[in-house]
Formats: C-alpha cells, sequence, structure tokens
C-alpha cells in the first residue's frame, strides 16, 4: 500500500479531523482514510467532452436564437505588385 504526508493543514481543519476520529473511535488516520474513500468512490468520473460538460450545465439557463448574416461572396486578394 502506497502511504502520503499532508503537510500545512489548517489546525482548524486538524481539529475538526480529531473530533471527528473520535467520535468514530478511531485514529485520525484511519478517519481520514474513510473520507478519502467515501468521497472518491462518489464521484463519478465521465468520460464526455469539456464542451459537453458546459453544455449540460449552461443548458437549463435557457439559450440565445442569433441571427446569422447571409454569406457574401470572397472578395478578391489585394494586389502587391504596385508597391
Amino acid at each position: 500500500m502506497a502511504s502520503m504526508t499532508i503537510r500545512n493543514i489548517d489546525d482548524r481543519l486538524k481539529q475538526r479531523l480529531r473530533v471527528r476520529a473520535a467520535t468514530h473511535g478511531r485514529s485520525m488516520e484511519d478517519e481520514a482514510r474513510d473520507i478519502l474513500k467515501m468521497v472518491l468512490s462518489q464521484q463519478e468520473t465521465s468520460a464526455g467532452s469539456l464542451a459537453g460538460a458546459i453544455r449540460a450545465r449552461i443548458q437549463p439557463l435557457g439559450g440565445v436564437e442569433l441571427e446569422i448574416p447571409a454569406r457574401e461572396p470572397i472578395r478578391d486578394a489585394p494586389d502587391f505588385s504596385a508597391l
């Protein structure tokens, strides 16, 4: 099994972890391990695209109908031979 060290934890966060661990009758390390396991097992990873994720988040807000301008013919390329 792998191990890791977490540095620079806020004192209040560490105190809350200590109280939570004591409430559940286990060590802070066991409590942190359980929290990580619980949170990461709930999170589903989707194989969708970023565009799809953005669309799914914004779609319930509604949309805007934009008028698409008519296409015009392509202009002739500029003539630089006279310079």
